[in-house]
């Protein structure tokens, strides 16, 4: 059963980009689940080539996988708000720089913008963290967003804390039932979990 049949997602990718892999994965599942799907992109996933691919594949793939024009302004994303544009948006991966401008009101751009526009209708905004600092001098941004109304997490966990004590990652395969709660006012819970490495793309 497609439990997202009819259910207009849209998709921030913002430049945590080692994990716009497995961002690409759960746009793949929630197709599956028949909602459509419109990317968004930030300026440093618009422009910037890096090993894990170009910015012009990287949009490519996000057109052709939606069907849908990708946003990379804040002109384009600005609609999303007077239009209704959205059921639900999606912000996978979030990083820490995303993280601390949507805690402090700051819209430079066009994912910023499209939470913006988004959170003005009270309607759900999902945050898939991906950032090295979670737990070091982003963690008061992240409390504030924990508390913040019409905001969702994608539960996230230490992905190294040996190595990177302060770094969280979302529980990518957990995107899109926490979507599914989200559409219904819930924050899926725990929150918190054990965070397991993905294997390597």
């Amino acid at each position: 059963m497609a439990r997202l049949k009819g259910v207009r997602v849209g998709f921030a990718l913002t430049g945590s980009f080692c994990t716009l892999h497995e961002a690409v994965r759960q746009i793949e599942n929630l197709l599956r689940e028949g909602a459509e799907v419109i990317p968004i992109v930030t300026r440093e996933v618009a422009t910037t080539d890096t090993r894990f691919g170009t910015a012009r594949q990287w949009k490519e793939k996000l057109a052709a996988l939606t069907g849908n024009p990708v946003i990379e302004t804040i002109v384009e994303a600005e609609p999303i708000g007077p239009k209704r544009l959205l059921d639900v948006l999606v912000v996978a991966p979030c990083t820490g720089n995303t993280l601390a401008k949507l805690a402090n009101a700051i819209t430079d751009g066009p994912a910023l913008m499209a939470i913006k526009a988004q959170l003005r209708n009270q309607r759900p905004v999902v945050l898939a963290i991906s950032t090295n600092d979670g737990l070091g001098m982003n963690a008061r941004n992240l409390g504030v967003l924990l508390n913040a109304k019409n905001v969702y997490f994608v539960p996230f966990g230490q992905d190294d804390p040996v190595n990177k004590p302060n770094s969280l990652v979302a529980k990518m395969d957990l995107l899109v039932d926490t979507v599914i709660h989200a559409l219904q006012g819930k924050q899926i819970q725990p929150v918190l979990i054990e965070y397991r490495k993905l294997k390597a793309v």
